[in-house]
């Protein structure tokens, strides 16, 4: 049976990898992008100068044909699902007999004057990192458009370059819709201590034309014109799908799936940014377009094409990035705008870069969700704790437990267990067990 894997970001790769573990089948990879799988959330770092590309590859180029892997640099325009057939751009025809889209995401455009022009671009594939170096010589200012985690990215990789940046945030507070006030106003001001220009409240309402056919300049929604020779498009992503259209696969805003991530098309699956769960779990988005739950999807796809029925689990909710120089993690459910039910305990410290949010159902007591920003926490610790809904005033006493690296990091458990005592009129002691041997201790005892 020859399967073919359309992408090779981190769930298709992650697809042929646990195919080829659960199967003899052949295996085809396909992607027009690179020759090679690379980690995508390392485009950053080569820009900067950190590392190169070679060293973005998780894997060595002899590893494919090893494991028996055929990597094709194809651009696929079109699919014939009857006849179970890609076609490529350039005339090249490839059968399958089951096959995953895993075809990822595209910047979003939401029709802008000039979006198209030279020296604008988003910041998801290799030709959008190779397109920002072509412009960066010289480059006198940049303009990046939309406050999520990729366009703090691109102000921090134009800023390690000392290019002067101009950040236009259409929402009140940077990335408001997911972070608690207190976060956002964080990230704001370290945007801003940073030199970076932040413009809240502003969007983009035209990219003119140097009259070459390059971006010279912006018009903001209040009428001003920024001269800046990029354009960095980072209002979002949406699943990589148009060339889908007028098929008779089934979606939405991207590929609809069932539970064992199959398609209405039979032998066709879907994994990664581009799959859209027809019955997402509770709490959860029918798109997901993180690192970590297109590895998950991946693997699950890999033991469905493979006759082994998994539904697709993504757990609970974790996501990390980092804003500039503040790390930042969340466990579980944090909300901007948590329901009634809700209640936190946070904790900020005086130097207003590092803080600790536990979030816990105000009613019944057990944690909810960790927020973190400059501190890191024990995923698997937090995880077992969220699980097992495990009451706040067990979780305060225990902190320790949960601190990465106590030796190296400074701990804040006592702040945290005086406002909680504060707030909630109770008499909480810390408890001391801590470090990597009480965290292993716990992740195997009961708890």
């Amino acid at each position: 049976m020859h399967v073919a894997i359309l992408g090779n970001g981190i769930a298709g790769i992650t697809a042929a990898r646990f195919i080829r573990k659960l199967s003899d089948h052949d295996i085809t990879v396909i992607s027009a992008e690179t020759d090679h799988f690379f980690s995508r959330t390392a485009l950053m770092y080569i820009y900067m100068g950190h590392l190169r590309y070679e060293d973005t590859k998780p894997y060595e180029d002899w590893f494919w044909d090893k494991n028996r892997i055929r990597l094709l640099r194809v651009y696929v325009e079109r699919i014939d699902f009857d006849g179970k057939k890609l076609y490529g751009s350039k005339g090249e025809e490839v059968a399958y007999d089951k096959l995953l889209l895993a075809t990822g995401s595209s910047p979003n455009k939401f029709g802008w004057p000039g979006q198209d022009l030279g020296g604008v671009s988003g910041l998801y594939s290799y030709q959008d990192l190779q397109n920002m170096e072509q412009f960066s010589d010289g480059l006198q200012r940049a303009v990046i458009v939309g406050g999520g985690l990729i366009g703090i990215e691109m102000a921090e990789m134009f800023h390690s370059r000392h290019i002067p940046v101009t950040f236009l945030v259409r929402e009140e507070s940077y990335w408001n819709a997911i972070l608690p006030p207190e976060e956002s106003a964080m990230v704001n001001r370290h945007i801003l201590e940073n030199g970076i220009d932040l413009r809240l409240s502003t969007e983009l309402r035209e990219i003119v034309d140097d009259g070459r056919g390059r971006a010279c300049a912006v018009i903001t929604s209040t009428g001003e014109r920024i001269a800046c020779g990029y354009v960095g498009l980072t209002a979002g992503v949406h699943p990589n799908i148009s060339f889908l259209n007028g098929t008779a696969l089934e979606t939405e805003r991207g590929i609809l799936a069932n539970d064992f991530l199959e398609t209405n098309i039979p032998d066709v699956y879907t994994a990664g940014d581009c799959m859209q769960l027809r019955n997402p779990q509770p709490g959860r988005r029918a798109i997901e377009a993180v690192w970590y739950t297109g590895r998950m999807a991946g693997e699950t796809a890999a033991y469905n094409i493979c006759g082994q029925k998994v539904a697709y689990d993504p757990g609970i909710w974790f996501n990390s990035a980092k804003f500039i120089d503040i790390e930042y993690q969340v466990y579980g459910d944090v909300q901007a705008q948590p329901p009634a039910n809700h209640a936190s305990v946070y904790w900020e410290h005086p130097d207003g870069r590092k803080s600790i949010r536990l979030v816990y159902d105000r009613e019944q007591g057990h944690i909810l969700g960790f927020n973190l920003m400059g501190v890191r926490y024990r995923h698997e610790v937090c995880e077992k704790w969220i699980r097992e809904q495990t009451h706040i005033e067990e979780v305060l006493p225990n902190l320790g437990i949960a601190n990465f690296d106590p030796e190296f990091y400074d701990e804040y458990d006592e702040q945290l267990v005086r406002l909680y005592n504060r707030q909630s009129g109770r008499g909480l002691k810390l408890k001391k067990r801590r470090g990597l041997a009480g965290a292993l201790r716990f992740l195997k005892s009961g708890g």
